[in-house]
């Protein structure tokens, strides 16, 4: 009963402050290469969108007066994204919020915007790893990996082989 009045109590008188971790502050543009391969949320002024031939979009953070060498950051969105990610031009001339993952990129920090809802504090979107998908269709009934523990007892290695049988002791 004690234990029955208590959890009403901490429910009616809300979560405690050691447990209750909110979404982290965003960090300002300068800070944001030093958090290599950290996943954060960046506060950035979007002053230009420039699309490349090949579809791939870049989110110029870099003041106009900034040269393309001092410029130290830079947002990436890829063409087979552009689905995801939507349109980019009304970021123009706005300050935004963006999460994401900080990684070098050609001597520079960068974040890749793989979909919209990073600038809503949400995570890029998933990407499986190819080498680990290698040869695997969801068409096929094997499964993604080639463990040899897994395969039937009639091809190949098995967990315990039928010919390597001890016999018992006698008494």
């Amino acid at each position: 009963m004690r234990l029955l009045h208590w959890l009403v109590l901490s429910a009616l008188a809300g979560p405690l402050p050691g447990f209750a971790a909110g979404p982290k502050p965003c960090v300002p543009i300068d800070q944001a290469p030093k958090q290599l391969s950290k996943d954060i949320c960046i506060s950035v002024h979007i002053y230009d969108v420039v699309e490349l031939p090949d579809g791939t979009r870049f989110l110029d953070v870099c003041a106009p007066q900034t040269t393309d060498d001092a410029c130290r950051f830079t947002i990436i969105s890829l063409r087979e994204d552009h689905i995801e990610v939507g349109e980019l031009r009304k970021y123009r001339d706005m300050d935004v919020q963006v999460r994401g993952i900080v990684q070098p990129m050609h001597g520079r920090a960068g974040m890749v915007l793989s979909h919209a809802r990073q600038f809503y504090g949400g995570p890029p979107k998933f990407k499986p790893n190819p080498r680990l998908a290698r040869g695997f269709s969801a068409d096929q009934s094997r499964p993604p990996i080639n463990d040899p523990n897994l395969r039937s007892q009639g091809s190949g290695r098995a967990f315990m082989n039928t010919r390597d049988q001890e016999a018992a002791p006698s008494k």
